[in-house]
């Protein structure tokens, strides 16, 4: 199994920050031809995800619908830290990602990326990466 890091900044409370060249990078650097990707944050208040990386106008909406939901919940939170919230919204989205790897490439869909979603920015992260063969 190839295992690289990518590192993140992000500037925002809440944030989607597209990782996908980073990720296709590794895949490519990794030599595996068919076999599956892990891309994993080493976060507990930031995630993974897959949506559209087409139109910039979706990761703005993913973080103004987080920031919404969360301010709609009535909770509350009792953690000091005072990100409760972004604990919640990781465990939500999941804090790893499995993608397959065919011909040497990504297996995404036409429209779909992958992003590190902050919720407890502005921080500097790191997402991990390991491809293997199948």
């Amino acid at each position: 199994m190839n295992t690289s890091e990518i590192q993140v900044r992000t500037n925002k409370r809440y944030e989607f920050v597209t990782i996908t060249g980073e990720v296709e990078k590794a895949v490519r650097d990794s030599g595996v031809e068919d076999g599956f990707c892990i891309i994993s944050s080493t976060h507990t208040t930031g995630a993974v995800t897959v949506n559209e990386d087409y139109d910039q106008d979706v990761p703005r909406d993913l973080a103004a619908a987080c920031e919404a939901f969360i301010g709609s919940l009535d909770v509350r939170f009792h953690h000091a830290e005072g990100n409760s919230d972004s604990h919640l919204l990781t465990s939500m989205f999941g804090q790893s990602q499995h993608l397959l790897v065919r011909g040497g490439e990504l297996d995404l869909g036409r429209w779909q990326g992958i992003f590190f979603a902050e919720f407890d920015g502005p921080r500097s992260r790191t997402v991990r990466v390991a491809v293997a063969e199948a």
